[in-house]
């Protein structure tokens, strides 16, 4: 698209939206930044500021949205009344990317199954550059792209429900389960958002789904390029599957679930959906089975902290919903002291009752989320209603026993008392890493 001169607002001035007001006023456009807080409290940029208000919509043709602006505000709604083209900064820096795109979104395994397919295109020697929601926004990728150079994005729901003209060459679905309902309100919304990732493919195109998950697996019908599947538990073509402890990629041997250096059975998934988007992509069975084995895995991603008094410490800050909570539990096979809260997501925490009630020797509880996942739980585990990560840890650091886990998996966002997932995370780390043997 032709930008030049056009006058647009970009509403939200965090990383994102920075790097899309950037982008725009390079390509010749008249761009404001709008955002709900005062100038003064904003990162220094270029360009003209304006309050997050009616005034940022006035004489405007293009709003654009970074994904932690809702886009059923009613600001936007005035916007389309008024024949604003209002979108989301993933569809805006689309209009200027170079290269085709392979993009993973789900509720769960977006991260690591996004960090490892760029491992596997580049141990394979294919031309690739790795962002979108995982670090680098699009838009400041746009002047590295290039013609079959592979842009490997992953794409949340809050950036996929404002694209229109996006097309993702190769499209992966990992996974669908009740997640940001406090944003989308139902499941329908929420999935409806996630299918957007499929919208624009061409018959050439790749749809690669989770054939285990019901939501995931019906969006084979809305499909517009071809299906290709992954499933963990059975033979299923095309695609990669595992069967007896062995992951085939089309019919052929790839490797055993024994050498996946990553724990739980949720990263076999991740590792047979990116195996699946990378052999897509050109990497050969050979070439992924060594980018497998070679992978570092993903910070704050069932990450080992370290053991301290024979205690195991573990940082999976990236649990922000319970289905992720649900994984990593499942991960481990019992002696578990177990951080939750946090920010809620209208979310429904009963679902960890049985896992808690078998594995957990105890729940230490953060956050504002605290009470509602106590009455939740109620019965189910001992709790401790702690307040902070500090006194989690040092409570689960003294009454801890040799051969015990102590696993950050909140369930919940981190915006209570945090500004995302990864300061959570690693402020978890740095007060394991202060504790004193005893």
């Amino acid at each position: 698209m032709d930008v030049r001169g056009k006058s647009i607002t970009v509403f939200g001035m965090a990383k994102s939206g920075l790097a899309t007001l950037d982008l725009l006023q390079r390509r010749g456009a008249v761009v404001r930044g709008a955002d709900a807080r005062p100038r003064e409290a904003l990162p220094q940029f270029e360009g003209e500021y304006v309050p997050q208000g009616e005034a940022a919509i006035e004489g405007c043709e293009i709003a654009v949205l970074s994904p932690g602006v809702p886009a059923d505000l009613p600001l936007f709604e005035e916007a389309r009344l008024r024949g604003i083209h209002v979108v989301g900064d993933v569809e805006a820096a689309s209009w200027f990317l170079q290269g085709p795109i392979l993009g993973i979104t789900g509720a769960n395994g977006k991260t690591t199954t996004t960090a490892l397919c760029g491992h596997l295109l580049a141990g394979a020697g294919i031309d690739c550059q790795v962002g979108g929601n995982i670090g680098t926004p699009l838009a400041s990728m746009v002047e590295t792209s290039r013609p079959g150079r592979w842009n490997v994005l992953e794409l949340s729901s809050f950036q996929l429900e404002t694209t229109r003209t996006m097309r993702v060459s190769i499209a992966a679905i990992l996974n669908i389960t009740p997640d940001h309902l406090d944003r989308h309100y139902t499941m329908e919304n929420y999935v409806a958002a996630k299918a957007r990732i499929l919208r624009n493919q061409l018959p050439e195109d790749f749809a690669v789904l989770n054939a285990e998950n019901q939501p995931a697996a019906t969006l084979s019908a809305a499909a517009r390029g071809q299906v290709r599947w992954f499933h963990a538990g059975a033979k299923k073509e095309p695609g990669c599957w595992r069967t007896e402890g062995t992951l085939w990629v089309e019919g052929e041997r790839l490797m055993e679930e024994i050498e996946i250096p990553l724990r739980g059975r949720h990263n076999v998934e991740n590792v047979l959906a990116a195996a699946c988007c990378a052999y897509l992509a050109g990497a050969r069975p050979d070439q992924i089975r060594t980018g497998v084995m070679t992978f570092p895995g993903v910070e704050h991603r069932i990450e080992f902290v370290r053991t301290l008094n024979g205690v195991s410490y573990y940082n999976d800050s990236k649990a922000t919903n319970v289905d992720a909570t649900v994984k990593a539990l499942e991960s481990f096979s019992g002696g578990l002291w177990v951080v939750l809260g946090g920010k809620d997501k209208n979310s429904d925490y009963t679902v960890l009752r049985g896992l808690l009630r078998e594995r957990a020797k105890s729940v230490l509880l953060i956050g504002a989320a605290a009470e509602k996942i106590a009455g939740q739980l109620e019965d189910a585990v001992r709790m401790e209603r702690c307040g902070d990560l500090k006194t989690a840890v040092d409570m689960a650091s003294k009454e801890a026993s040799c051969g015990d886990t102590v696993l950050l998996a909140p369930a919940c966002a981190s915006f209570d008392q945090f500004s995302g997932y990864e300061e959570r995370g690693r402020v978890f780390k740095a007060i394991v890493n202060s504790l004193e043997e005893r």
